[in-house]
């Protein structure tokens, strides 16, 4: 009987094939799909309907433990910034850091530095755009050429049993059968292989530092270099250096690993002979620039791309830290934090950025929040590299009354902490203690935040344990 028989079920298209139908069909025209053997579709019960009210019984909608979103800040209220100044210290010159009390804003002459640090020269005069567009993925390039003998399709592989790869290969991570060739891709299915840079933790007691690709770049253009070493007195001297590479060059990683890897040795090869650190911190920023500036005049690798290539850049953030003198010295947009282990006693942000929006600010023609608001805000005004178009290396030396912790980090960081109150409330309270747990949860912070750029952090107590002594 008619009543009897199974009703098809209203659609629109196929299910199989994506065919239009009729109404009435019962097999689709185009490919014979039994459209009688269509489930009706489940009842829907959304959780909160269009007009607000719930579906559900309030019993269900109570056992729900939902997260309250907090209060959303002015728009109109930029987060107030603790500069340099607000803690003891000397800038380059040996003079006396004045108070933000007694500073006045309009007596700030355009070639000053906005922390009171004065420049060692005039205003840069070339800006660099750094962070091009990316795609939000990065698809995997087929193998040049097809790998010799049968291809093993790692769906129906056997992978009960460990492959031992010959010897100078690599086994890919993610099928476990294919080799990894030159370029560090799979030569059986393709997979992108974890690089070593990826994720790096170190920690020497009184320093740690950790950097993280992030989650959306492809590759760790950032680097660091910790170290700790002794004074002729024998007093300890802890070094953090922070580099991260400009994404607009060419090979930016190679320019923070070299740079971060220069200044490290510098400081360490200074430190111990009594230069003042610094002096030395000026010196190591040299030798830095240096180290980057010989990458520009080595051959590119594939002449054919040769007319796309620029000279490799970075910038750099780096902290000496002694029992009694904290020193930080830059050049780019990483950043210096200061966070006391009294945390009734304000943080600070020790180091001033060059970039579009700080000169901005500095010369009085935006206020804060309209720099930081415009789309050039980042664009940097300094860097290290043989196109930089003049080399400024800042340094500040500090005199804090209180132990505390320098947070030496790349923007990857910062981004989601910006101001020093803000960093401040992400920092452990033990920091000072566990540097490297500390470093662990300011990545996490970032990666949770978004992760859109490398994230690199080094965290070193102050004042300087005795145990820091000794060369590493």
């Amino acid at each position: 009987m008619m009543s009897q028989m199974p009703q098809p079920t209203a659609l629109s298209r196929c299910p199989s094939c994506e065919e239009p139908l009729e109404a009435g069909d019962r097999f689709c025209g185009a490919c014979g799909y039994d459209l009688s053997a269509v489930p009706a579709p489940p009842q829907d019960h959304p959780t909160i309907a269009m007009n607000g009210s719930s579906t559900h019984s309030s019993e269900a909608a109570a056992s729900l433990d939902w997260p309250l979103a907090p209060e959303p800040a002015s728009s109109d209220t930029p987060a107030p910034v603790h500069r340099a100044t607000d803690i003891r210290g000397t800038d380059s010159g040996g003079s006396e850091l004045p108070h933000p009390d007694t500073e006045s804003a309009a007596a700030q002459q355009p070639g000053d530095h906005p922390s009171g640090v004065q420049r060692s020269g005039g205003q840069p005069s070339g800006v660099r755009f750094d962070r091009p567009p990316e795609p939000d993925e990065y698809p995997l390039a087929p193998p040049a050429e097809a790998p010799a003998g049968p291809v093993v399709d790692p769906r129906t592989a056997d992978l009960g049993a460990p492959v031992t790869p010959p010897a100078g290969t690599k086994l890919c991570v993610a099928c476990r059968s294919g080799h990894v060739d030159s370029d560090g891709y799979c030569e059986n299915c393709g997979h992108a292989q974890p690089r070593e840079r990826d994720h790096m933790e170190q920690e020497l007691g009184a320093v740690a530092a950790v950097s993280d690709r992030g989650l959306r770049h492809h590759r760790n253009e950032d680097a660091f270099a910790i170290s700790s070493t002794a004074l002729p007195d024998g007093s300890p001297a802890v070094v953090a250096i922070v580099c991260d590479g400009v994404s607009s060059a060419t090979r930016p990683d190679e320019a923070s690993l070299a740079a971060s890897r220069a200044a490290g040795e510098a400081l360490l090869a200074a430190l111990p002979l009594g230069t003042h650190p610094q002096q030395a911190m000026h010196e190591a920023i040299l030798a830095a620039a240096e180290a980057v500036n010989s990458l520009a005049e080595a051959p590119p690798v594939h002449e054919e791309h040769a007319p796309h290539q620029n000279a490799p850049a970075c910038t750099l953030v780096g902290a000496v830290v002694t029992p009694a003198l904290l020193i930080v010295g830059w050049v780019g947009d990483s950043r210096a934090y200061w966070v006391p282990v009294d945390r009734s006693s304000p943080p600070a942000r020790l180091t001033e950025d060059d970039s579009w929006a700080a000169q901005m600010v500095a010369a009085g023609l935006m206020s804060e929040a309209q720099a930081y608001a415009d789309e050039r805000a980042h664009a940097i005004t300094g860097w290290l590299g043989a196109d930089a178009y003049e080399l400024e290396p800042h340094t500040a030396s500090f005199k804090p009354d209180r132990p505390g912790v320098v947070v030496v980090c790349t923007d990857g960081l910062w981004n989601y902490a910006e101001a020093a109150e803000e960093m401040a409330e992400v920092v452990p309270l033990d920091a000072a203690e566990r540097p490297l747990h500390s470093a662990q949860v300011l990545v996490g912070h970032a990666l949770d935040g978004g992760g859109h750029d490398n994230v690199t952090v080094a965290v070193v107590p102050f004042p300087a344990p005795p145990q820091g002594a000794g060369s590493a």
